[in-house]
Parts: C-alpha cells; sequence; structure tokens
C-alpha cells in the first residue's frame, strides 16, 4: 500500500513548515536530566535511517537524530487502521510489505492483538516515529530487517515481538563476519562464529567480530553463515537491527529478537544483530535476544545495549552464541550486553559450552567502565599486544566464564588488569606474557589464574597487586611459568585443599597475614627438572653465598638475577599448615613464621642434581653425595666408589645439597636437598614456631639400576642433605615435630648414603645474666643424619647443627644454662664460645660441706660458682649453726672453750662480791623500823626486811594464797576479807587489795 498523490503534496508542505518551524530548535537536543533525557523529542523530529549508518548516541548525550523520510510517511488509513496519527490510530489489519515502510505522527498508535506488520525482505526497514504512546498487543508481531520505535510509552503486550532474526541486511563494509572456505563455520558479529575444523593450519573460530567502536549503541546487521561447498548457499542469514527510543516507560512483557538464521547442516549459523534501547524505565518480564544462529558450526552472538535508568531483573537478556550441529561443545560465541546507564559490559553464554572466543578490543578510558561480567561459559579474549582493561568497579567472571589475555603463539605481550574487585568463581584466566593486576581484593573460588611467560622467552615478572584481600577456595589455582609477585597490604588466605601458588620464581610480599591452610600449596619452581635446573644451575658450583639472601635488598621485588625460588618478604605472620615447596625459600623481614601440626615447609629434594660434593659412579657402584658430612662409598661385587667430600661453612652454611650421578649415558640423577633461609642479619626473625615439620632432605633412590641389556648393575648414591639456615630470636619445637636436612638413602645393591647436610642457628639476640631468656624450647627433634647405604653400600656423615657463639655462661647450640653436673659439681664458663668443652667444672672443695651449687639465671661467669646451704638452719656464707657461727669468730672451738672459761670464772667472782655485799648490809636495814601511815602507800619489803622476822623464817614457804573472784570488769580478782589462820600472825595490814606481812 501507498499514500495517494494528494496525500504526498499535503506532506510536502508539511514538511516544509515543521523544517522552518522546528530545525533551529532540535539541531542540538541535550538530555537535561536522567528523568528528561527524551523530553525534547517531538513530532517533527527526523528520523534518518539507512544501511551502514552508525548513530554515535552515549549516555547523557545528544538525543540520537533520526531522519529520513517524511516524504514516505504514511498515514493511519494507508495502514488500514482508525482514527489518525496525530491522536490515536489503531491498527487492526495483518499488512505485508515489499519496502521500507516510515509511520509518522504526533499522537499515538495501538497495534491490536494478533495483528503483523511484516516485511519479510533482508534489509527492510520499519519506523514508527510517535509523539505519543505505542502499545504493541497481545501475540502481535512486527517483522523487518530493522525495526524503529520512537514513542513517549512503548508497550508490548504478552507474547508479543519485534523480530528481525534472520533478515539481517549487509554488515559493514571492510568487515570478515561472514566466514571464507567450505568448513561450514558461523558467522561473527559481537562474537566469533564456531568452526568445527580444528589443526594447526586452521583457527578454531569462523566469522570475526566487528563494530566494537559503537558497543554502546550498536546498528550493525548479523552475518551469514559459512557454506560446506562451493555449490551450496551460504549459511543462516545474519540477525536484523532494533531500536527502541521511548521518552519514559518501556514495557516488554513479548520479545525483541535479532537473532541469526538457521544454517541446519549444510552451513554455519547466522550470527546474531543489534538491539538499542533508550528509555527511563524498562520493564516487563519478555525478553531481549540477539543470540547467534544454529547451523553446522554456530553464529556467534550479536550486541545489545540498553540505556536505561532502571531495569527490571525479571527482563531476560541474551547475547548466546548459536549451537554448532558438527561440534556441539564448540558454540558460537557470545555476543555483548552493554549497560550504557551503569557503564558495564556483560558477556555470557547461558551456560552453552564453547571454544570460540568474544575479542574485546580497546577499552575506554575516559569515561572508566564500572563493571565487567563475563559468565555462562563465556569465553573473551584480549587480543591485543598491550592493553589495559580498567574498570571503577568489579571484574567479574562466573559459571564456567574465561578471559584469555594475548595469542599463544606469541606469549610475549603485557597485560594490565584494573579495578576495585577481581572476583572469580568456577572461572578461567589465561595470560599468554606478562600480567599486572592492581585490585583492591582478589576472591576466587574453583578457579585458576594461568600465565604463560612462553617457557624460555624472557618477559617481565607478572605482578599482582591486591591491596586488601586475597582469598582462594575450593581448588583455586593462581600459576605461572616465569617470574610471579604478589603483593598486597592485607591478607593472603589459601583456604584448604586444591588451592595454590605455583610459579618458577614467587614472590609474596607486604601483606600482615599469610595463611597457608591445611592441604594448601605454595610452590616455586614448578615440578619439572628444567624449572629447577632453572634456579639452581648458578648455585650448584659456588660456594660463595649469595649476598642477596644474608644482606637482601629491602624492595622485595621479583627478577631473574635474585637467588631464591620462593620469597616471602615483608610479612608480618606466616602461618603454614599446608605446603611450602621451593628450592631456594627465603623469608624475608618477617615478624613470626608458624608452622602447624600438618604444615610442611620443604626444600627437600630441589637441589643440585650435580654440586660440589657431587655422589660418583664408578666401578660399578654410586656413592652418596657429601655436604655437611661425607657421602657413604658405594659397595658392588667387591668393588668400592668414594663418596662426594664435604664442603660448605658450619658458622654460615648457604649452599644447596649435592645430588649424584647414575650410570653413564642413563637419565638417571638423584637430587640433593635445597636451601631455606628464614630472617637475614640485620632483620631476623622474632619468632619460629615448628609444629609440623622443616626439611631439606636429599633425595632416595629406591629403585633397581639396569644396565642396556636389562641386568642389575650397582645402585646409585643418595643426594646430600641441603641447607636450613635461621636468623632468628626464639625458636619454638614442639612435641612430634621435625627439623631435618638428612642425606638420601642409597639404592638397591650396594647404593651409598648421602651426607647429612647443615643447620644453622643464627641467635639474633642472647640475653645473659639476670636479664636471661632462653632463646629455644626444644621438644621435637632435629637431625642431620646421613643416608643409609644399601647391601654394603656405606652410610654417609652426619651433618651440622651450629648455633651462634654463646656469650659467657651459656653453652650449646641453643644457648642454653649449664644443666652439667660432674661429681655434684657444676661448671662455669668465662668465655664467648658454644662447644661443650669449654664448659669448666666448679671446684668442690671451694665450698662448705653442707653447701651445694645452685642454678644462676644466664649461667656462671666466674670460677667462684654460686651455692647455697642444703638447709635452712644453717647461715651462709659458711653454712654453721648459729652456735657454730658463733664459735668459729673466736678462732674455733679451743679458743671458744678458753675464752668461756674466763668469762664463766670472772662472773662467778663477780657475783659472789655482790651477794657478800648485799647479805652483810641486811642486818643493819633490819634494825631501822617501818613507819606506816594510812595516808602513805606502804613500802614493798621483803620478809628479811620486816621487824620480828627472823632471816631463816623469811627464807622458807609460810602459805599459798590465791585471788578470788572472774577477774571481769564487774567483780575483779580479791583477796578474802580476812587472812588466813596461818598468816595472821605476820600480817600487819589486810584488804582486798593489798597485803603488808610482818
Amino acid at each position: 500500500m501507498h499514500p495517494s498523490p494528494s496525500q504526498k503534496y499535503l506532506w510536502w508542505f508539511t514538511l516544509v513548515g515543521y523544517l522552518y518551524i522546528f530545525t533551529p530548535s532540535f539541531s542540538s537536543v541535550q538530555y537535561a536530566s536522567q528523568d528528561t533525557r527524551l523530553d525534547k523529542w517531538s513530532p517533527d523530529s527526523q528520523l534518518h535511517i539507512h544501511d551502514g549508518s552508525q548513530i554515535s548516541t552515549t549516555i547523557h548525550k545528544q538525543v540520537p537524530t533520526l531522519s529520513s523520510s517524511l516524504f514516505d510517511s504514511v498515514s493511519c488509513e494507508d495502514l488500514e487502521g482508525v482514527g489518525s496519527l496525530n491522536t490515536t490510530c489503531l491498527l487492526h489489519s495483518n499488512l505485508n510489505w515489499d519496502s521500507d515502510l516510515y509511520v509518522y505522527g504526533t499522537g499515538n498508535l495501538e497495534i491490536l492483538s494478533d495483528v503483523s506488520i511484516v516485511c519479510p525482505i533482508e534489509g527492510c526497514t520499519i519506523t514508527f516515529n510517535l509523539s505519543g504512546n505505542v502499545n504493541i498487543g497481545q501475540n502481535a508481531t512486527v517483522v523487518a530487517g530493522s525495526v524503529v520505535f520512537l514513542a513517549s510509552n512503548l508497550t508490548m503486550g504478552y507474547n508479543s515481538s519485534i523480530n528481525t532474526t534472520s533478515l539481517g541486511g549487509l554488515p559493514p563494509s571492510q568487515t570478515s563476519g561472514t566466514p571464507v572456505g567450505y568448513e561450514g563455520a558461523g558467522g561473527g558479529h559481537g562474537g566469533r562464529g564456531a568452526s568445527c575444523v580444528k589443526n594447526n593450519k586452521t583457527s578454531f573460530w569462523g566469522g570475526d567480530v566487528y563494530a566494537w567502536s559503537s558497543l554502546s549503541e550498536p546498528w550493525s546487521y548479523g552475518s551469514k553463515g559459512g557454506r560446506t561447498s562451493p555449490d551450496t548457499p551460504y549459511g543462516g542469514n545474519g540477525g536484523g537491527r532494533v531500536k527502541l527510543l521511548v521518552k519514559d516507560m518501556l514495557y516488554i512483557n513479548g520479545s525483541v529478537t535479532a537473532e541469526g538464521g538457521f544454517g541446519g547442516s549444510a552451513g554455519g549459523g547466522g550470527s546474531g544483530g543489534s538491539i538499542f534501547v533508550h528509555a527511563v524505565k524498562l520493564k516487563g518480564y519478555g525478553t531481549i535476544s540477539a543470540a547467534g544462529g544454529t547451523g553446522w558450526g554456530g553464529g556467534g552472538g550479536g550486541r545489545i545495549s540498553l540505556d536505561c535508568y532502571s531495569i527490571q531483573d525479571d527482563l531476560k537478556v541474551t547475547v548466546r552464541g548459536g549451537l554448532s550441529i558438527g561440534c556441539p561443545v564448540n558454540a558460537g560465541a557470545a555476543g555483548t550486553y552493554f549497560n550504557a546507564d551503569l557503564l558495564s559490559l556483560r558477556v555470557g553464554n547461558d551456560n552453552v559450552t564453547t571454544e570460540s572466543e568474544t575479542p574485546l578490543l580497546d577499552f575506554p578510558t575516559s569515561p572508566l567502565w564500572s563493571h565487567v561480567f563475563v559468565e555462562n561459559n563465556a569465553k573473551v579474549l584480549v587480543p591485543l599486544l598491550w592493553t589495559r582493561v580498567q574498570v571503577r568497579g568489579q571484574i567479574s567472571l562466573y559459571r564456567g566464564g574465561s578471559i584469555i589475555f594475548g595469542l599463544s603463539n606469541y606469549p610475549i605481550s603485557e597485560f594490565e588488569l584494573v579495578a576495585e574487585e577481581l572476583l572469580m568463581s568456577d572461572s578461567t584466566i589465561k595470560v599468554f606474557g606478562a600480567f599486572r593486576v592492581a585490585v583492591k581484593m582478589l576472591l576466587m573460588w574453583n578457579s585458576k589464574i594461568q600465565i604463560d611467560g612462553g617457557g624460555k622467552t624472557v618477559v617481565p615478572a607478572s605482578i599482582l597487586e591486591v591491596r586488601n584481600l586475597v582469598v582462594l577456595r575450593q581448588n583455586s589455582v593462581i600459576c605461572s611459568n616465569a617470574n610471579l609477585g604478589v603483593y598486597g597490604q592485607g591478607l593472603l588466605r589459601l583456604t584448604g585443599y586444591g588451592d595454590a601458588i605455583q610459579a618458577q620464581r614467587l614472590s609474596l610480599s607486604l601483606f600482615y597475614n599469610i595463611t597457608v591452610g591445611h592441604g594448601a600449596l605454595l610452590q616455586a619452581p614448578l615440578d619439572d627438572d628444567a624449572s629447577r635446573s632453572t634456579i639452581t644451575e648458578s648455585l650448584c658450583q659456588s660456594q660463595t653465598c649469595p649476598m642477596d639472601l644474608i644482606t637482601p635488598p629491602d624492595d622485595c621485588h621479583v627478577n631473574y638475577t635474585l637467588s631464591f625460588s620462593i620469597q616471602i618478604c615483608r610479612v608480618e605472620d606466616l602461618l603454614v599448615s599446608g605446603i611450602v615447596k621451593g628450592s631456594v625459600i627465603h623469608i624475608h623481614r618477617a615478624r613470626t613464621v608458624t608452622i602447624g601440626s600438618n604444615g610442611l615447609l620443604t626444600a627437600s629434594e630441589l637441589g643440585c642434581s650435580d654440586g660440589i660434593g657431587k655422589g660418583n659412579y664408578s666401578n660399578g657402584a654410586g656413592s652418596g653425595a657429601g655436604h655437611g658430612g661425607r657421602g657413604g662409598s658405594g659397595f658392588f661385587n667387591g668393588k668400592t666408589c668414594n663418596g662426594g667430600n664435604k664442603y660448605g661453612n658450619a658458622d654460615l652454611p648457604c649452599e644447596l645439597g649435592s645430588g649424584a650421578e647414575g650410570p653413564n649415558h642413563s637419565n638417571i640423577n638423584v637430587v640433593g636437598g635445597g636451601l631455606i633461609v628464614m630472617g637475614s642479619i640485620q632483620w631476623p626473625l622474632l619468632g619460629l614456631d615448628i609444629r609440623g615439620f622443616l626439611s631439606a632432605d636429599g633425595q632416595s633412590f629406591g629403585k633397581a639400576t639396569r644396565n642396556g641389556n636389562g641386568s642389575v648393575i650397582g645402585g646409585v648414591g643418595g643426594g646430600s642433605g641441603g641447607t636450613i639456615l635461621l636468623f632468628l630470636q626464639e625458636l619454638r619445637l614442639a612435641g612430634n615435630s621435625y627439623l631435618s636436612v638428612l642425606g638420601g638413602n642409597g639404592g638397591p645393591h650396594g647404593g651409598g648414603g648421602g651426607g647429612g647436610g647443615r643447620v644453622h642457628f643464627h641467635w639474633s639476640k642472647i640475653d645473659f645474666g639476670d636479664e636471661y631468656v632462653p632463646v629455644a624450647s626444644i621438644s621435637g627433634s632435629i637431625s642431620s643424619s646421613g643416608g643409609a647405604g644399601n647391601n654394603g653400600g656405606r652410610y654417609g656423615e652426619e651433618g651440622t647443627i651450629t648455633g651462634k657463639k654463646c656469650p659467657k655462661g651459656l653453652f650449646g647450640t641453643f644457648c642454653t644454662v649449664f644443666s652439667i653436673y660432674l661429681m655434684n659439681a657444676r661448671t662455669y664458663k668465662d668465655t664467648d664460645g658454644s662447644d661443650e668443652s669449654l664448659c669448666i667444672p666448679c671446684a668442690l672443695d671451694r665450698i662448705p660441706s653442707r653447701a651445694e651449687f645452685i642454678y644462676v639465671r644466664g649461667g656462671v661467669t666466674k670460677s667462684s660458682c654460686p651455692y647455697k646451704c642444703i638447709s635452712d638452719k644453717y647461715r651462709m656464707p659458711n653454712c654453721y649453726t648459729p652456735l657454730e657461727e658463733l664459735v668459729y669468730t673466736f678462732g674455733g672451738p679451743w679458743p671458744f672453750a678458753i675464752l668461756l672459761s674466763c668469762i664463766l670464772v670472772l662472773l662467778a667472782l663477780l657475783l659472789n662480791t655482790l651477794r657478800t655485799k648485799f647479805v652483810g648490809s641486811g642486818s643493819y636495814n633490819s634494825s631501822r623500823s617501818i613507819e606506816h601511815s594510812h595516808n602513805r602507800f606502804p613500802y614493798l619489803l621483803s620478809l628479811s626486811e620486816v621487824r620480828g622476822t627472823r632471816f631463816e623464817e623469811a627464807q622458807s614457804h609460810v602459805h599459798r594464797m590465791y585471788f578470788m573472784g572472774p577477774n571481769t570488769f564487774r567483780e575483779p580478782w580479791h583477796l578474802p576479807y580476812s587472812p588466813p589462820n596461818a598468816i595472821i600472825e605476820i600480817v600487819l595490814c589486810f584488804s582486798d587489795t593489798s597485803l603488808l606481812l610482818l
């Protein structure tokens, strides 16, 4: 149906008027606010719709200008409707068009239920430009290659649809969305199409992506799928285009689709098209889809952008890739779903398995995107040589989502990922090259970050800088075959079994706490011999201590010039309940290290394959390697092979253990123990608490050695123990714990045992005297034993266990107070050193017989050993009783006896003189009368002084008399009222309180 000539003339004059009045007003329409972003749309807005055009609307910018073709606009009557497009037009009849349709008006439009408006031609465009409201009734359908609606409000009823599936026109020029060749691959657009042919010459994808620059406002057709032969047509058509520009509210209870076409088994599926929605509020329970089409190879998903202030969660948005008939595990890649209001990108494949990628190219820097989500088996590729992926919020990978940085054939790229949070659940990040991450939080659940540095290709170290929190749970792994640094300021936790951080060389630094949970793993180098040799090669032929281990730099950086394989630097506390495993483990500037009861910190069997003390293989026998002790000799068929030599410095060891070689032209190599250094001279550990295992043991060889003809020959020797060098202040070795540098056991048939390694405790602070505090509490085992020989092979010699020289008074490896008694005599030490021979027994003849030696805090530093008396009844310093103290004060028993006799004689003479004097004057005093007055208190006189009393009578007992009464305040003691008859004759005065006798 076409408008009549009269209507065309009417529209011509109307257009001229509108252009004259309104064009200046709408040349630059701006958003006033988020809620009024479409307020300036009017019935006279012009609409530009043409193939290949790109509309550059972005959030809060100019409203898209839509133009052309008022000349071809139709009326409500032309659409067989009722009413007017300038008031209300009701469409009640099905319409089929074979060309573009443009509907313009200032009123409302209602497409009634079950009405279909169809233009089934590829690239055909249907446009509704209304100033009022548009309502699409139930089961109503609008079908075309491109569908555009402009309205104040748009409502889509239940099961209604705007459908551009498989009706896409030509994609933009100079794009490769349609695959070449005859593989039946899917078309590409937002995601790559799938290819079911995989070999070294063919990429594992079909049509490529395009239109990345218009991600926020996509307006490109999808691409056709590939074909399987020159005689067959192309596969499914690409999806079309849909643009919904709504001033206020958009209800979608039906479907808006721009899906790729079906390619069948003879062609690839078409890729999804483009859908752009612009509204203040988007609500409903419907579907918006730009999925790829099904074919021999599935088509890639299209592109969707929603520029809406609010979006109801019940609305389903999908850009998944199409299913692949020829390879069901490789569907087309997911397309892109961009939220232009939140500036967030979501790539999801609806849990459809794919090996095809969705390339993400350059990321904007102004403004930054807020979030990136990769989910539901989507596979994203960041292919550029150098790319910075930066968002303001989260980068999240969920439910099988994966991101690949770089190309596997060129692992030399550098990539940066910057965000607030990196969240991963059941997902993967794979990097070919170097990877630098800067986030506040990294949380991983059953996820992996794999970094491929290209093997021997030298690439910069990968750095994960996580400022607050790193948590790995449920088999999460961070792995690199090159250098890796993990830096932070908060907590690093590997929770449990399967959680691991592995690298060729690994540095963990600046965390306040690192926790390696039960069953978790920190490892460097990797398990293969090439990785181990890369770390140990420069150290195996040197007896010089690497200075970066003894006096390490403060910056804690990781590079190829440093000696360590694992460095834990500037970490407050390290708790190991799992496994920390490395050739050269260096823990530097840490405060405390705790190895839990199930924990293992080990460098066992990770040292040198040869080394200075290498075990030899000659005369058909293999000897053990030497280190702290000489390796055991090998023995086979009466022939002997001497063991490896000792090497290194027992007082400051820093060497790797040596290995033992096998027979000529064999690949048998036994490896020595590695090197563990904790602390440094300048920054020692405050405390090391071992409840589990700390080891650097040599390798044992348990297999029989055979010639090329299969006959048994002499066994290979064991590797020597490595080195454990501890700069620390305090050590606690709990019961059932173990610290070891054991030599490895020799192999069957005469292999010699490896020599023991070296352990050295370099105490940073040894208090002595009254401030003495034990530096070690040892309840577990410390061993440097040599390995056992086999069937005639000799044992390896024991290694060394040494400590820093102790100050005066202390001795031994752990600088303890003397506990050695010799003939009940303690020892003293008056020189610096740790050897037991410096302890000199205290002289027994220099202490009293009633004394015993005592414990002295800080030990005894002088030959005058302290002692105490055996009982408190004896007095120091000679342990005498008080009497003995007195006796010996005067020179001993004989001088004291003579002196005492003299004193007694003199005392007797003095007493006799005094008696004579006082007794002689008694008769004179007796003649004196004693006068008593009632107002004077009587003198207290003895009986000898009482007149009339004879002397001999006063010397004898006369009568016993008792006080009476209970002796209380009310009734104190008193005498009887009258004296007894026995004394009445000698009583002068008698009362209840006084008595005067004659």
